[in-house]
C-alpha cells in the first residue's frame, strides 16, 4: 500500500476517535477532538497532493478518498445537530448529504459513460469551506466549554446562536451551488428515455 492510501486509510480510522472525543465527557475532550479532526483534515490535503506529484493514483485511493472524506464531514455535522451547544438543525444537513448523494450518482454515470468527473473548483470551496466552519465550530466549543477563561455566557450565547450558524449556511449555499455547477455540467448524461 502506499504512502497516499496509508494517509485515507489513516482518515477513516480517525474517524471513530473523532466521534469518541466528541461524546465523552473528560477534560479537554471537545480539544482533543479538533486536533483528531484537524489532523484527518490535512491527511485529505496530504494525500491527493502526493498521489499527484509521485503518479501514485491507485483505484482504492479513488475508491476511498472520497468516501473518507464524506463520513468525516457527515460525521462532524450529524454530531453538531445532536448537540444543544451547536445551533444547526437537520435540514443544512440533509441539504448537504442530498448533494454528495447527487455528485456521487453523477460520477457513476460518467463513470458509465467512460467520463471522469473532477472536482472542480467549487467542489473544492465548498469542502474547504465546509472544512473551515467545522474547526471553527470544534475551537470555539475548545475554548467555551473546555477552558473557563472567563469570557461573557452572552458573548458565547451569540457566537453559538449566531456566527456557527452562519459559517454552517454559508457551507450549505456553497454545497448547493457546487451541486448546481456539477448537474449543469453532466445534465447530459442525465437520459429520462433509458
Amino acid at each position: 500500500m502506499n504512502l497516499p492510501n496509508k494517509l485515507t486509510l489513516l482518515r477513516v480510522l480517525l474517524i471513530p476517535f473523532f466521534l469518541l472525543f466528541m461524546y465523552i465527557d473528560i477534560p479537554c475532550h471537545y480539544l482533543i477532538a479538533l486536533v483528531i479532526f484537524a489532523a484527518a483534515s490535512i491527511t485529505d490535503a496530504l494525500d491527493g497532493h502526493i498521489a499527484r506529484k509521485n503518479n501514485l493514483v491507485t483505484n482504492f485511493g479513488k475508491f476511498l478518498d472520497p468516501l473518507a472524506d464524506k463520513v468525516l464531514v457527515i460525521s462532524a455535522l450529524t454530531v453538531f445537530v445532536e448537540m444543544d451547544e451547536v445551533k444547526m438543525g437537520a435540514i443544512p444537513l440533509m441539504i448537504i448529504i442530498a448533494r454528495e448523494f447527487m455528485v456521487s450518482g453523477l460520477r457513476l454515470l460518467a463513470a458509465d459513460s467512460g467520463v471522469v468527473v473532477a472536482a472542480g473548483i467549487w467542489g473544492k470551496l465548498k469542502t474547504a469551506f465546509t472544512m473551515v466552519a467545522i474547526v471553527a465550530t470544534l475551537f470555539w466549543l475548545s475554548v467555551c466549554r473546555d477552558f473557563d477563561l472567563g469570557i461573557p455566557s452572552g458573548f458565547c450565547k451569540a457566537v453559538d446562536n449566531v456566527f456557527i450558524p452562519i459559517l454552517i449556511w454559508i457551507s450549505v449555499v456553497l454545497t448547493v451551488i457546487s451541486g448546481a455547477v456539477y448537474l449543469k455540467g453532466y445534465w447530459h448524461l442525465i437520459d429520462s428515455d433509458k
